[in-house]
């Protein structure tokens, strides 16, 4: 393990109002000693490594200028808000980030005063901290609300949609817009730190309010000639033309590593009484740490690495990860057709998409964090005979939901979707886990449902989607590496709606979708050693249903029970609905349905988390037992 950094001046910081004790010229010293802690903790923990690193020194000059926490300070996404934890009297369990039981790898309400609203998925902070400024404004409380959201997030219409209903809190909204890809703003340097000191003057906000104010009394030809003058020599020397439009006192851009020029200018936007004021700040991601800088991304996710090397622990190989099965899946098959082209909504290294991009870059399409555009323009290219693959992450497909429903699903648009990490996704907790798209998108008409128990199945149900065109099809499978069954070469188109018995006995049936079909072969063999002959399906398709199949489980079994890797509402849910609309039920079958629990499970070991869903082969035995032991006659008596 390495050796912890000597952090002196860190050490005496607790909470942000120890920070405000200190002078100013002691502030870079205490950035320092706080990039090289939190790069000690991310190399035990793994995690987040590049953004953090990035906002350093704004993280400082943010807590060192504002009365946080009674200004309310929101960190968009919130993967970059490690530093933010160590100002905020959690450095004692940051090297418990991500662990079970420890904290979380993004801001979450429940850990701190600190955090006053949870984020992971992006660009919500300008929207929730308009309410916390207007809520301060309605009720006459004192207190600024600060928004810190990245240029990859500023990519989203719902930051638009925030900031063009912003004017009303006035000075007390400001945003923070951490551009950290040079996508906006050109280098800065010391003209423009001087000009953004300039423009966030009282003097300077004054006179462009004055100026406003007398332009409008102008006749209109000439109220617009001087509005459109000042524009222009606005966006000529600072690039806010875009924000001045919707509202807001455009400063900026300023270094975001300069802590001389940070200071002042966000004093000068705190005491300011015009507003809603954006700062545009320009960051470096993975600054201060060699191995990150020199990184592509920037050491954006890690594992546990060390320090000196950057060298990280990667574990003994295993099976692919399901993404880039289905990544090659995916390749092999637009080799076929050309008409196949993937969609991804700015995640193309975490679902695979970047792999196929290599092979088919004019067929790959990265629409940025616009899920919902993705979904309709997923459905545009199928009204006109393309075949795309709409790689959006189950969590995240949730932001276009109206989309599957109103463009694709009611026009029955041949879209794919594959829905990467479903069901639960380990350290990233509830907030990524893909638990509700079996029940949002089986509830569907038109729409066709699978989920893959393995690697082989996977390639099989993407080459069944690649020929399927009468509607709809989605697929879905988990975060990690798969079991290590051969990839079938070439795959088969799978019988739509059909599941397979993968097991046959005689007392208990097993109805399995997804991957917890190994558990469930595993429970099946235990049920066996305790005389209870079990049948195990995999069952494929959660809709449409196999009807033949299920009616057959149904009726030649004593107990029956569904396992899924999703919320209430999903497979099993449909399943009993067959049950009771056919009598399956009415002779006396036992049957349970197996789901995740009704809540958000916190951030573990994924083992752990599917022991304690009750999703493991202990669960399975256990619930059947369970039912077995369930006194029916207390049932038919309560009827």
């Amino acid at each position: 393990m390495s050796q912890r950094p000597s952090t002196p001046l860190l050490d005496t910081i607790d909470a942000p109002a120890d920070l405000r004790k200190l002078k100013p010229e002691q502030l870079p010293q205490v950035a320092e000693e706080l990039r090289e802690e939190m790069i000690s903790a991310v190399s035990v923990t793994g995690g987040h490594l590049g953004a953090g690193l990035g906002v350093v020194e704004l993280t400082t000059a943010i807590h060192y200028v504002f009365d946080t926490p009674n200004d309310i300070l929101i960190w968009d996404v919130g993967h970059q808000a490690y530093p933010h934890k160590i100002l905020t009297g959690r450095r004692d369990r940051i090297r418990t980030l991500r662990q079970g039981g420890g904290l979380s790898g993004f801001t979450r309400r429940q850990e701190s005063e600190y955090d006053p609203f949870g984020a992971a998925h992006s660009s919500t902070s300008i929207s929730a901290a308009l309410g916390f400024a207007i809520a301060n404004k309605m009720s006459g409380s004192a207190g600024k609300a600060i928004a810190v959201i990245g240029d990859g997030a500023m990519s989203a219409g719902m930051a638009y949609e925030a900031m063009n209903n912003a004017e009303a809190a006035g000075n007390r909204l400001v945003v923070i817009l951490n551009d950290n890809d040079m996508s906006i703003a050109p280098p800065v340097g010391g003209l423009s730190a001087y000009l953004a000191w300039l423009v966030s003057s009282k003097p300077f906000l004054g006179l462009r309010d004055i100026a406003k104010r007398i332009a409008r009394r102008l006749p209109r030809p000439l109220h617009d000639a001087a509005r459109k003058s000042e524009e222009f020599a606005r966006g000529m020397a600072m690039g806010g033309t875009l924000f001045e439009q919707l509202g807001f006192y455009y400063v900026g851009p300023i270094d975001g590593h300069n802590l001389d020029h940070l200071i002042p200018v966000l004093e000068n936007v705190r005491d300011a009484g015009e507003g809603p004021i954006l700062v545009h700040v320009v960051t470096k991601k993975g600054k201060g740490y060699a191995p990150a800088e020199a990184s592509a991304d920037k050491y954006h996710g890690v594992q546990k690495f060390d320090v000196v090397s950057g060298k990280q622990d990667k574990g003994p190989a295993g099976p692919p990860s399901y993404q880039n099965v289905f990544a090659d899946a995916l390749v092999a098959e637009a080799t076929l057709d050309p008409r196949i082209c993937a969609i991804t909504a700015a995640m193309p290294g975490g679902t695979g998409v970047d792999r196929f991009a290599k092979a088919f870059p004019d067929r790959t399409f990265d629409v940025g964090i616009a899920e919902q555009h993705a979904v309709t323009f997923a459905a545009g290219l199928a009204a006109q005979g393309m075949k795309p693959f709409c790689a959006i992450y189950s969590t995240f497909l949730q932001r276009a939901y109206d989309q599957v429903v109103h463009d694709v699903a009611i026009q029955n648009l041949p879209v794919r979707f594959a829905m990467d990490r479903a069901g639960l996704v380990g350290a990233d907790g509830a907030t990524h886990a893909g638990s509700f798209d079996l029940a949002y998108l089986c509830t569907l008409p038109n729409m066709v449902v699978m989920a893959a128990a393995d690697e082989a199945e996977l390639t099989n149900m993407v080459h069944t989607m690649a020929a399927y065109d009468a509607g709809p099809i989605a697929v879905r499978y988990p975060r990690g590496g798969g079991t290590g069954v051969a990839i079938p070469n070439p795959p088969e188109v799978l019988p739509i709606g059909k599941g397979r018995v993968v097991r046959e006995g005689k007392s208990v049936a097993i109805l399995s979708l997804g991957t917890r079909l190994e558990d469930a072969l595993k429970a099946a063999e235990r049920l066996e050693a305790q005389g209870l002959s079990t049948t195990v399906a995999d069952m494929r398709f959660a809709k449409p249903l196999d009807e033949a199949l299920i009616r057959r489980l149904l009726t030649n079994h004593e107990v029956a029970i569904t396992v899924e890797e999703g919320a209430a509402g999903g497979f099993g849910a449909h399943v009993l609905t067959l049950a009771a609309d056919q009598g399956l039920t009415d002779a006396g079958l036992k049957i349970r349905t197996l789901r995740l629990p009704d809540r958000f499970q916190d951030h573990d070991k994924p083992e752990k988390q599917y022991a304690d869903a009750g999703l493991d082969a202990d669960g399975m035995v256990a619930a059947v037992l369970s039912a077995l032991r369930h006194n029916s006659v207390g049932v038919g008596a309560a009827g």
